[in-house]
């Protein structure tokens, strides 16, 4: 039997990962707009009326009856933020008119309907129909509607304290509540995407594989990535095959002069890997190959460096090129957390190399392009559902583009019937950037609707399929695989 130690850290550690997985998921589920605002209503309108509660008691000036129509606007205002009906004005000032209208109301009722004084006035329907009568007319005169606003028109009947108490009491308690929506809705609804996402302030540590002929452009667009982050870097990566396998040392290449560092090719040794330290030494002292190479990804560095104004570092490892294993380690190294590498196949599938990034804890984003292009202005992005990969989809875009470029994102819908939430869903997703951004819906098929509109983009952005089971994949291929025609770059972004 194992010790008790060793058990207790297998069952922590195992705890551990079962509260990463689930707090995992929650971000998730929380990155949709519907129950991030469900949990908001759930923490935030309970402790708002508990807040008003205790006021009431401590100052003796509310009266209970108004807290329910105070409950149910607090909902209102919460449970839609961008509505026109979520207003701090129309709040305010639609509960103050009801109350003042019923006030009116009650008094000339009382004294030229009834002739009795107000104070012995008992309710009567004409009172009140005359009270939401002429609420309904003043707050549609000043664009004040709110169906608040007859609930504390008709209260007055029956508050129970002065009329002007009450009108002040109704005023003062809408006050707090709406101060307190217009700093949830500022500080915490509008900014979500801040707190939900991770790319919003990482993958800016960009990792570039130089493979395949379109180096360069993929180079580029990690670097515009890269630039987009004040904290923003590039690192160029190669591997070669022929340098001396006992060595397995590294030159990297860190804005001026070279220095080699020891670098494990496989995952079993990486813990010696990081005890080896660095040695530094001449770029002459390389091996050939590794010198050439070196040089290669140095002269693109400079380049990079000069058009986006960020660090560039260049890394050559020895060992198997295909092998994602070191490339995964090497961005490890380098603190990268974003790795953008060339569209590769072999027999009508991604390569293994890719398909090695796929499974690293990574994000990657894979960019075919034809390496032409080294700007990207008109940009298209077909969207799926919400979550965390369609944000970083929009945040990588948003990067790319300039002032004057042009986003567009799409929704593909079986029916009409689906129109309306398809549109919220991807107002929702856009409405956390500040440029403006197209948004369309089609009940076209996404691949019909990509053959016919994409070639008028410069890029394409997809999400990967990686999430999807095998059968699914055999039964509905990944749109990436069926869009081999479009003329535009294609990026395809996987969240490790």
């Amino acid at each position: 039997m194992p010790p008790l130690d060793s058990r207790l850290r297998t069952i922590l550690s195992r705890l551990s990962r079962l509260l990463r997985r689930e707090w995992g998921d929650f971000r998730s589920w929380l990155e949709d707009t519907r129950n991030f605002i469900h949990l908001s209503l759930l923490l935030v309108v309970p402790l708002l009326i508990g807040l008003v509660t205790w006021l009431a008691n401590s100052i003796d000036l509310l009266p209970f009856l108004l807290f329910p129509p105070l409950v149910s606007g607090a909902f209102a205002l919460f449970r839609d933020p961008e509505s026109q009906y979520a207003s701090p004005r129309r709040f305010v000032g639609g509960m103050t008119m009801g109350a003042i209208c019923g006030w009116v109301a009650l008094e000339v009722s009382a004294r030229y309907w009834y002739n009795v004084a107000p104070e012995t006035f008992q309710i009567n329907p004409g009172a009140a129909a005359f009270g939401v009568l002429l609420t309904g007319v003043v707050t549609w005169g000043l664009d004040l509607e709110e169906s608040q606003a007859f609930s504390t028109a008709l209260l007055i009947l029956v508050s129970g304290v002065t009329q002007l108490v009450y009108v002040v009491s109704v005023f003062a308690s809408s006050l707090i509540v709406v101060g307190v929506f217009v700093v949830w809705r500022r500080e915490i609804y509008e900014r979500r995407a801040d707190y939900l996402y991770q790319t919003t302030h990482a993958d800016d540590q960009v990792f570039v594989p130089m493979r395949g002929e379109t180096v360069e452009t993929v180079a580029t667009f990690g670097a515009q990535l890269a630039a987009a982050h004040e904290t923003g870097k590039l690192v160029l990566f190669s591997v070669v095959s022929d340098v001396d396998a006992t060595a397995e040392e590294a030159a990297v290449d860190t804005d001026g002069g070279t220095e080699l560092r020891r670098v494990t090719p496989t995952g079993d040794a990486a813990a010696g890997a990081a005890g080896d330290g660095r040695a530094s030494t001449d770029a002459a002292d390389l091996p050939p190959a590794a010198r050439e190479t070196a040089e290669t990804l140095e002269a693109h560095a400079e380049s990079l460096r000069d058009r986006f104004d960020i660090p560039c570092e260049v890394v050559v490892v020895a060992g198997e090129p295909d092998d994602a294993r070191i490339a995964v380690e090497a961005a490890t190294e380098t603190n990268c957390d974003l790795v953008v590498t060339p569209y590769q196949t072999a027999d009508g599938e991604l390569t293994r190399f890719i398909r090695g990034l796929f499974e690293s804890t990574l994000d990657v984003v894979v960019l075919r392009s034809n390496g032409e292009r080294t700007s990207w202005r008109r940009i298209l992005l077909p969207i799926k559902n919400y979550g965390e990969v369609a944000h970083a989809m929009l945040d990588f875009a948003e990067r790319l583009a300039g002032e004057t470029s042009y986003v567009s994102v799409c929704h593909s819908i079986d029916s009409e019937s689906e129109r309306r939430t398809a549109e919220a869903m991807v107002a929702d997703l856009v409405e956390t950037f500040e440029r403006a951004i197209e948004t369309r819906v089609t009940t076209s098929p996404l691949e019909t609707f990509l053959s016919i509109h994409a070639d008028n983009y410069d890029l394409t952005i997809l999400g990967s399929s990686t999430d999807r089971n095998v059968v699914s994949r055999i039964i509905d291929a990944p749109t990436f695989e069926q869009l081999k025609e479009l003329d535009c770059d294609i990026a395809i972004v996987h969240r490790g």
